[in-house]
């Protein structure tokens, strides 16, 4: 009876142990300064004033440096092509990478969207840097994506954060248009954002 008690203890501890583990994350020593938001409408902040987008929220939260990287109406295969100038040459420490939308809008096939960002997450953690994939479903709003973004970061131990608009995307106090987020709403993604990534970046 001892022993099997002893088994039973054994199995306990080690599943509340192991929700205490960090997620294994590649680069997780990365040496760059900085954290780079890298993506579309949604890191720009468009809708918004100057200055509130999240990652200038985001930039209030962490004691890193936030660069805004993100450009209106940006494709993944339009992310491709400036990533090393504005991401690759200046070296962070982390990025956070966010397209999908625009994607989806211009009919490029999922499959081609998750091969872009594969190509995008290798290249970057090629250079020693860590990467989080953030997804911008909400409910059944891009829902087909998550599972497959889910998926990408997992294989490319990437950090994930999911749903970042839910219940922003279905209330109009936090939207400044049928999809985009207003100032309120991005703090919010900011929020998520930040409890996704704080615990690597300490």
């Amino acid at each position: 009876m001892k022993r099997i008690n002893l088994g039973f203890l054994v199995i306990v501890l080690s599943i509340v142990l192991s929700g205490c583990v960090k997620q294994e994350i590649k680069n997780l020593d990365a040496k760059g300064s900085g954290i780079i938001c890298f993506g579309d409408s949604i890191t720009f902040g468009y809708g918004t004033n100057p200055g509130e987008d999240y990652p200038t929220a985001l930039g209030k939260m962490v004691k890193l440096s936030v660069i805004n990287a993100g450009v209106d109406g940006d494709t993944s295969f339009a992310a491709l092509e400036r990533l090393e100038q504005d991401v690759l040459n200046k070296k962070p420490r982390l990025v956070i990478v966010e397209f999908c939308g625009n994607d989806f809008l211009k009919k490029i096939p999922r499959e081609t969207t998750v091969e872009n960002l594969s190509e995008i997450i290798d290249r970057i953690q090629a250079q020693g840097i860590m990467v989080a994939l953030m997804d911008i479903s909400a409910g059944m709003f891009f829902r087909e994506y998550r599972a497959a973004f889910k998926k990408l970061a997992g294989k490319k131990q990437a950090i994930f954060i999911p749903v970042v608009l839910d219940k922003i995307i279905t209330n109009p106090a936090m939207k400044s248009d049928f999809f985009h987020p207003n100032a309120r709403g991005y703090k919010v993604i900011a929020g998520r954002v930040y409890n996704a990534i704080a615990r690597y970046i300490k």
